[in-house]
């Protein structure tokens, strides 16, 4: 028998202040906090899967590891990045839609439901509930240069 992978059930991330951590991620994302305790805390990402945050003496912010999240459209990418560079200062990295080193250092990748293939989407029952309808790219027109 060989072993089947479901998903993601969790990442994990380190901070140095779990108060301002959880205040940030909520406001960012509007991520629900499902429970916490002294060092730690968790939050809703999505039906299945959930992000913890745990309390580091020293940060090592990592050079290319990550995680992603999906938001629904470009008008909410927009809203990050908004949100990201008005409020927090936050520059995002170069090279990339939505890439940022959020304030305790992990970098993180937010793209939209159109960034992603229709057969990873598919099986998302927020993709399902909400309807959302994945059209044919429009080719090149004819007669333009």
């Amino acid at each position: 028998m060989s072993v089947q992978v479901y998903g993601c059930n969790h990442v994990v991330i380190e901070v140095d202040d779990v108060e301002k951590a959880t205040a940030f991620y909520q406001d960012v994302f509007n991520l629900e906090k499902l429970d916490g305790g002294e060092g730690d805390a968790f939050f809703k990402l999505g039906e299945h899967q959930f992000l913890a945050m745990f309390k580091v003496k020293e940060l090592q912010p990592d050079r290319m590891r990550h995680f992603g999240l999906i938001v629904r459209d470009e008008a909410q990418l927009g809203e990050v990045r908004a949100k990201l560079a008005g409020k927090y200062g936050i520059e995002l990295i170069p090279g990339f839609r939505c890439d940022f080193r959020d304030p305790f250092g992990n970098r993180i990748q937010v793209v939209d439901l159109h960034d992603e293939s229709l057969a990873w989407l598919m099986p998302y029952a927020e993709v399902q509930k909400l309807g959302i309808a994945f059209e044919a790219s429009p080719g090149p027109k004819s007669g333009t240069a």
